[in-house]
């Protein structure tokens, strides 16, 4: 099984899910803080390999929804740039296997990449769950309903998000 150190905002749902599924399949995941890590641009540009820069952003990211920024109209330089002076923006997770990173959670790549076959059968019903769902996009995205007390991600929801009250 591989060991995968797994780049992520702390307490969001979706990458919890992720994390599940690949402990699930019996891989090491070695979690880090997406957030607090010090990247430079050489690093952080190796997790996005060929992938447009569009694909790079967080599509869930505050400053993406408002159309403050724009991934598809933003240069790689100036979006490494805009990503080091605030993660939030940087599509997670960020994954790292042995030599190899990639950015996202793409089921069916990873399942090819590592394997994502539950390594015990009593996890089977549920790795085949997390499996169906989108593990790509936040959990509570801008179609999912809201329990009162969760961001808003509208106005206000940098700060709210920094404080770290933002369940995803």
């Amino acid at each position: 099984m591989a060991r995968v150190i797994f780049y992520s905002k702390p307490g969001c749902q979706g990458g919890t899910k992720q994390k599940v599924l690949l402990t699930a399949a019996g891989h090491e995941v070695v979690a880090y803080n997406l957030l607090t890590e010090p990247w430079t641009v050489e690093r952080l540009r190796s997790f996005f390999g060929d992938h447009p820069v569009a694909e790079w952003f967080n599509p869930s990211s505050p400053k993406v929804k408002s159309g403050e920024i724009v991934p598809e109209k933003t240069d790689a330089e100036t979006a490494l740039q805009l990503m080091l002076r605030e993660p939030l923006l940087i599509r997670r997770p960020l994954l790292e296997i042995g030599d190899r990173r990639e950015v996202g959670f793409d089921v069916q790549k990873i399942d090819a990449w590592i394997g994502l076959k539950p390594a015990d059968e009593s996890l089977q019903e549920m790795s085949e769950n997390l499996m169906k769902q989108d593990l790509q996009n936040c959990s509570h995205g801008p179609n999912q309903p809201k329990k009162q007390g969760d961001c808003n991600h509208g106005q206000g929801s940098q700060q709210h998000q920094k404080q770290g009250s933002c369940n995803h």
